[in-house]
Protein backbone atom coordinates (compact mmCIF):
# COMPACT_ATOMS: atom_id res chain seq x y z
CA UNK A 1 0.00 0.00 0.00
CA UNK A 2 1.10 3.38 -0.91
CA UNK A 3 2.31 5.40 2.90
CA UNK A 4 2.33 9.14 2.94
CA UNK A 5 3.10 11.14 5.49
CA UNK A 6 1.62 14.65 6.86
CA UNK A 7 4.35 16.74 5.12
CA UNK A 8 4.33 14.93 2.02
CA UNK A 9 0.36 15.32 1.65
CA UNK A 10 0.65 19.25 2.61
CA UNK A 11 3.13 19.93 -0.01
CA UNK A 12 1.01 17.98 -2.34
CA UNK A 13 -1.71 19.83 -1.74
CA UNK A 14 0.26 23.41 -2.03
CA UNK A 15 1.10 21.96 -5.53
CA UNK A 16 -2.44 20.67 -7.25
CA UNK A 17 -4.15 23.45 -5.85
CA UNK A 18 -1.50 26.30 -6.63
CA UNK A 19 -0.80 24.77 -10.00
CA UNK A 20 -4.75 24.31 -11.01
CA UNK A 21 -5.30 28.08 -10.00
CA UNK A 22 -2.32 29.68 -11.62
CA UNK A 23 -3.82 27.65 -14.71
CA UNK A 24 -7.45 29.21 -14.10
CA UNK A 25 -5.61 32.26 -13.72
CA UNK A 26 -3.60 32.72 -16.89
CA UNK A 27 -6.32 31.03 -19.06
CA UNK A 28 -9.08 33.03 -17.49
CA UNK A 29 -7.51 36.29 -17.39
CA UNK A 30 -7.23 36.81 -13.77
CA UNK A 31 -10.59 35.38 -12.27
CA UNK A 32 -9.14 34.79 -9.09
CA UNK A 33 -9.07 38.26 -8.64
CA UNK A 34 -12.48 39.02 -8.00
CA UNK A 35 -12.07 36.67 -4.70
CA UNK A 36 -9.01 37.43 -3.55
CA UNK A 37 -9.62 41.82 -4.27
CA UNK A 38 -8.33 42.99 -1.20
CA UNK A 39 -5.06 41.70 -2.50
CA UNK A 40 -5.61 43.27 -5.49
CA UNK A 41 -1.99 45.48 -6.13
CA UNK A 42 0.86 45.52 -8.77
CA UNK A 43 4.69 44.29 -7.97
CA UNK A 44 6.62 45.43 -10.43
CA UNK A 45 3.72 46.07 -12.91
CA UNK A 46 2.80 42.89 -12.38
CA UNK A 47 -0.71 41.21 -10.62
CA UNK A 48 0.15 39.55 -7.15
CA UNK A 49 -2.14 36.82 -8.04
CA UNK A 50 0.20 35.21 -11.01
CA UNK A 51 3.14 35.30 -8.35
CA UNK A 52 1.82 33.85 -5.06
CA UNK A 53 0.20 30.96 -7.00
CA UNK A 54 3.03 30.13 -8.42
CA UNK A 55 4.59 30.30 -5.05
CA UNK A 56 2.00 27.72 -3.86
CA UNK A 57 2.50 25.29 -6.28
CA UNK A 58 6.45 25.56 -6.85
CA UNK A 59 6.51 25.47 -2.65
CA UNK A 60 4.59 22.31 -2.69
CA UNK A 61 6.20 20.41 -6.34
CA UNK A 62 9.89 21.27 -4.29
CA UNK A 63 8.68 19.95 -0.76
CA UNK A 64 7.85 16.91 -2.44
CA UNK A 65 11.30 16.88 -4.78
CA UNK A 66 12.85 17.53 -0.97
CA UNK A 67 10.69 14.41 0.17
CA UNK A 68 10.47 11.76 -2.36
CA UNK A 69 13.90 12.35 -4.25
CA UNK A 70 16.45 13.60 -1.74
CA UNK A 71 15.07 11.56 1.18
CA UNK A 72 14.86 15.00 3.21
CA UNK A 73 12.26 15.33 6.50
CA UNK A 74 9.42 17.51 6.28
CA UNK A 75 11.01 20.24 7.75
CA UNK A 76 14.26 20.38 5.71
CA UNK A 77 11.69 19.99 2.57
CA UNK A 78 10.06 22.64 3.34
CA UNK A 79 13.00 24.60 3.43
CA UNK A 80 13.71 23.14 -0.13
CA UNK A 81 10.26 24.45 -0.66
CA UNK A 82 10.73 28.08 -0.21
CA UNK A 83 13.54 28.28 -2.46
CA UNK A 84 11.65 26.56 -5.21
CA UNK A 85 8.33 29.10 -4.67
CA UNK A 86 10.63 32.12 -4.43
CA UNK A 87 12.21 30.83 -7.67
CA UNK A 88 8.38 29.75 -9.40
CA UNK A 89 7.22 33.34 -8.10
CA UNK A 90 10.38 35.08 -9.99
CA UNK A 91 9.73 33.49 -13.05
CA UNK A 92 5.90 34.17 -13.25
CA UNK A 93 6.99 37.66 -12.76
CA UNK A 94 9.35 37.79 -15.16
CA UNK A 95 7.08 36.12 -17.52
CA UNK A 96 3.77 38.60 -16.57
CA UNK A 97 6.11 41.70 -16.62
CA UNK A 98 6.73 40.19 -20.40
CA UNK A 99 3.37 40.10 -21.10
CA UNK A 100 2.11 43.26 -19.83
CA UNK A 101 4.64 45.24 -21.70
CA UNK A 102 3.81 43.52 -24.85
CA UNK A 103 0.37 45.06 -24.65
CA UNK A 104 -0.21 47.54 -27.64
CA UNK A 105 -2.74 50.59 -27.22
CA UNK A 106 -6.04 50.58 -28.21
CA UNK A 107 -7.38 51.49 -31.98
CA UNK A 108 -8.08 54.73 -33.09
CA UNK A 109 -12.38 54.97 -32.57
CA UNK A 110 -13.60 57.35 -35.38
CA UNK A 111 -13.79 59.77 -32.85
CA UNK A 112 -10.60 60.25 -32.96
CA UNK A 113 -10.76 61.46 -36.53
CA UNK A 114 -13.40 64.42 -35.67
CA UNK A 115 -11.28 67.80 -36.91
CA UNK A 116 -9.00 65.92 -39.55
CA UNK A 117 -9.05 66.64 -43.45
CA UNK A 118 -9.97 63.74 -45.37
CA UNK A 119 -10.19 63.22 -49.45
CA UNK A 120 -13.37 62.12 -51.12
CA UNK A 121 -13.03 58.98 -53.20
CA UNK A 122 -16.67 58.53 -53.56
CA UNK A 123 -19.07 61.33 -54.27
CA UNK A 124 -21.21 62.58 -50.99
CA UNK A 125 -24.90 63.29 -52.41
CA UNK A 126 -26.53 65.40 -49.94
CA UNK A 127 -27.91 63.37 -46.95
CA UNK A 128 -26.94 59.88 -48.65
CA UNK A 129 -23.71 58.28 -48.12
CA UNK A 130 -20.50 58.62 -50.30
CA UNK A 131 -16.87 57.55 -48.99
CA UNK A 132 -13.60 59.08 -48.18
CA UNK A 133 -10.56 58.07 -47.52
CA UNK A 134 -7.34 59.33 -45.02
CA UNK A 135 -4.24 58.14 -43.52
CA UNK A 136 -4.67 56.71 -39.92
CA UNK A 137 -1.93 54.90 -38.19
CA UNK A 138 0.20 54.80 -41.18
CA UNK A 139 -2.16 53.13 -43.51
CA UNK A 140 -4.68 54.66 -46.05
CA UNK A 141 -8.12 53.38 -44.50
CA UNK A 142 -11.69 54.27 -45.99
CA UNK A 143 -14.76 55.14 -44.31
CA UNK A 144 -18.40 55.77 -45.27
CA UNK A 145 -18.97 60.03 -44.97
CA UNK A 146 -22.25 62.01 -45.33
CA UNK A 147 -22.92 65.49 -45.82
CA UNK A 148 -25.38 67.88 -45.75
CA UNK A 149 -24.44 69.67 -49.14
CA UNK A 150 -23.48 67.81 -52.29
CA UNK A 151 -19.88 67.13 -52.18
CA UNK A 152 -18.15 65.51 -55.88
CA UNK A 153 -15.59 63.28 -55.90
CA UNK A 154 -11.35 64.79 -55.76
CA UNK A 155 -12.29 66.82 -53.19
CA UNK A 156 -10.83 67.67 -49.72
CA UNK A 157 -13.52 67.86 -47.14
CA UNK A 158 -13.24 68.24 -43.06
CA UNK A 159 -14.70 65.32 -40.88
CA UNK A 160 -17.10 67.26 -38.19
CA UNK A 161 -18.61 64.55 -36.82
CA UNK A 162 -19.42 60.74 -36.06
CA UNK A 163 -23.01 59.27 -36.82
CA UNK A 164 -22.98 55.51 -36.29
CA UNK A 165 -20.40 54.14 -38.16
CA UNK A 166 -19.87 56.86 -40.87
CA UNK A 167 -18.03 60.30 -40.18
CA UNK A 168 -20.19 63.75 -41.11
CA UNK A 169 -18.06 66.14 -43.11
CA UNK A 170 -18.22 68.96 -44.85
CA UNK A 171 -16.22 70.82 -47.41
CA UNK A 172 -13.30 73.46 -45.70
CA UNK A 173 -14.68 76.81 -45.67
CA UNK A 174 -12.31 78.95 -47.72
CA UNK A 175 -9.88 80.65 -45.34
CA UNK A 176 -10.65 84.86 -45.08
CA UNK A 177 -7.15 85.62 -45.04
CA UNK A 178 -6.53 84.52 -48.61
CA UNK A 179 -7.69 86.83 -51.45
CA UNK A 180 -10.12 84.59 -53.50
CA UNK A 181 -8.56 83.63 -56.94
CA UNK A 182 -9.35 86.93 -59.68
CA UNK A 183 -8.74 86.47 -63.00
CA UNK A 184 -7.97 89.59 -64.40
CA UNK A 185 -8.59 89.77 -68.31
CA UNK A 186 -8.02 93.56 -68.95
CA UNK A 187 -6.05 94.45 -71.03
Amino acid sequence: MFETSGADMIFLVCALIGGGLLLITVLLDDILGGLLEFLDFDVGGSSLMPMLLAFVAMFGIGGLFGTQVMGLSGAEAAVVGVIAGVGGAALAFGMFRVLRNSVTESPFSQEDLVGQNAYVTVAIPKTAWGTVSMEVEGMTQEFRATSAVDIPRGQIVHINGVTGNGLIVDPPTPDPAKPADSTDTTD
